[in-house]
């Protein structure tokens, strides 16, 4: 016959105690608009980019759907990318009384990307902008 165990009241507490830490923790995931660490370590699914060639130096990721800014310190300023996407996204860049739109396909990097100084945000379609 099984025989059960008793279990102090204390470590129940301290067991409890973990499990709301833990679930805090995991709602307290970054927000898209904090940079990666510089190895850039990126998701599948995620469209990152890089404010020096190569895949270096400050990082931030965009994950389809939708229109999302990038941060301020890669506005204007990304030198390279990477996308882990399934889909196609588009660069946007607000210019005077226009936008311009720039395709990244699916699983596309470059190194060394000369359209990043224009970089606005970051869609899922072009926003309604032109080619650019």
């Amino acid at each position: 016959m099984f025989r059960g165990f008793a279990v102090p009241a204390t470590l129940l507490a301290s067991t409890a105690f973990l499990a709301s830490v833990s679930a805090g923790t995991a709602a307290a995931a970054p927000s898209p608009s904090v940079p990666l660490p510089a190895s850039g370590a990126s998701r599948v699914g995620d469209v990152c980019f890089w404010t020096a060639a190569g895949q270096h130096g400050s990082s931030w990721c965009y994950t389809p759907p939708g229109y999302t800014d990038v941060p301020e310190f890669l506005h204007d300023k990304a030198a390279s990318f990477r996308s882990n996407a399934d889909t196609a996204v588009y660069a946007i860049d607000w210019g005077r009384g226009t936008c311009y739109a720039r395709l990244i396909r699916a699983h596309d990097l470059a190194d060394n990307w000369p359209w990043g100084a224009r970089l606005d945000g970051v869609a899922d379609t072009t926003m309604g902008c032109e080619v650019g």
